[in-house]
C-alpha cells in the first residue's frame, strides 16, 4: 500500500501526519511502527492522523485527531502534534478557520493559529485525582509541598534503590515530574524507563525532569511514553509548569526550554485550563510504500 505523508515537527519533536478525512487506511500497531522507524521508515516520535469527526462527537467539532507512539500504541494526546495538526489542516486547506475544535481520546482542545505563525492550543485543565491519571496511591504517603504534594516513588525492590520525589497528574495523559538540579546532567536514561514502567502507573507514564532557573523560566527533558526522550514533549511541558506552579516554585505564565526549542505555558489555577504556544513547522511531504504487517 503506497501512501502519502507529512512530516512536521514542533520543537523538534517529529511527527509523521496522515490525512484520513477521505477515508481510513486501516493500518496496523506493526505499520506505524514501520513509519516511525528512523531507518527503515520516515522516522517520527508519533504518527497523527487527521480525521472527520466521530459520530458521537457533538455539534461543532471540525476533525478528530488519533495519535499513535513510535511503539504503534494510540495515545491519548500529544501537545506539540496538537500544533502541527493545526497548521497540517490549514496548509492541506481542510480549514479556513483560525481556531478549530479537535475531538481526542482525552476530550475536545481546541488549536488557535496566531498571526506570527505559531500555534496557542488550549489543553484543557490539568488533572489531579490520582485514579483518573491513573496512579495507584495505596501504602503511599503523600509528601506536603507548597500548596500541593509530592509522592515518593522507589524504582526498585533493593534496599539500595532510588527513591525519586514526583508530582503526578494529568494533561489527557499521565505525567510524573521530578525537580532536578540540572537537566543536563540528570538521570532521565536510567530513570525514564524505571519510571515509564513503574507498576504504580497501570498505563505507563511520561517522565518528566524539569530544573527551575527562575519563576518564569525552567529547562525540561521528558522520556515518553511508548517513545524514549524526545527533544520536547508539549504535554509534558504543560504538566512541568503546572506542578511547579502548585509547588509554589512557578508563576503562572513559564518559558519551557526543551532540546528541540522554547515552549510558552500559562495556567490561571486550578480549574482553568492550560494554554501552550510554540512553533510549528513543515518539513517535507512525499510517498512511502507501506508492506503488508500484521
Amino acid at each position: 500500500m503506497r501512501i502519502r505523508f507529512t512530516k512536521m515537527q514542533g520543537a523538534g519533536n517529529d511527527f509523521v501526519v496522515l490525512d484520513e478525512t477521505r477515508g481510513t487506511l486501516g493500518l496496523t500497531a506493526a505499520q506505524y511502527r514501520f513509519l516511525a522507524d528512523r531507518h527503515f521508515g520516515v522516522g517520527a516520535d508519533q504518527i497523527l492522523t487527521v480525521r472527520p469527526p466521530s459520530k458521537d462527537a457533538g455539534e461543532g467539532i471540525d476533525f478528530q485527531y488519533v495519535i499513535h507512539n513510535a511503539d504503534g500504541g494510540e495515545v491519548e494526546q500529544c501537545g506539540n502534534g496538537a500544533r502541527c495538526f493545526m497548521r497540517f489542516v490549514r496548509e492541506h486547506h481542510l480549514t479556513d478557520k483560525d481556531t478549530v475544535r479537535v475531538e481526542t481520546l482525552a476530550g475536545i482542545i481546541e488549536p488557535r493559529m496566531s498571526e506570527d505563525g505559531r500555534v496557542t492550543v488550549d489543553m484543557g485543565p490539568p488533572i489531579f485525582e490520582p485514579a483518573r491519571v491513573p496512579f495507584d496511591t495505596a501504602g503511599l504517603d503523600a509528601q506536603p509541598t507548597g500548596s500541593w504534594h509530592t509522592w515518593h516513588l522507589a524504582l526498585g525492590t533493593h534496599a539500595d534503590s532510588a527513591i525519586v520525589s514526583v508530582a503526578v497528574l494529568s494533561m489527557g495523559n499521565p505525567h510524573a515530574v521530578q525537580v532536578v538540579d540540572n537537566v543536563e546532567t540528570a538521570p532521565v536514561e536510567r530513570q525514564g524507563p524505571q519510571i515509564e514502567h513503574h507498576p504504580r502507573f497501570p498505563q505507563r507514564v511520561n517522565a518528566g525532569f524539569m530544573q527551575v532557573v527562575d519563576r518564569t523560566h525552567v529547562k525540561l527533558r521528558v522520556f515518553e511514553r511508548g517513545a524514549g526522550e524526545t527533544l520536547a514533549c508539549g504535554t509534558g511541558a504543560c504538566a512541568a509548569v503546572v506542578a511547579g506552579i502548585r509547588l509554589g516554585l512557578l508563576d503562572n505564565r513559564v518559558d519551557v526550554h526543551t532540546h528541540g526549542g522554547v515552549l510558552t505555558i500559562g495556567w490561571e489555577g486550578e480549574g482553568n485550563p492550560v494554554l501552550m504556544t510554540g512553533p510549528a513547522t513543515t518539513v517535507f511531504e512525499g510517498d512511502i510504500e507501506v508492506p503488508e504487517l500484521p
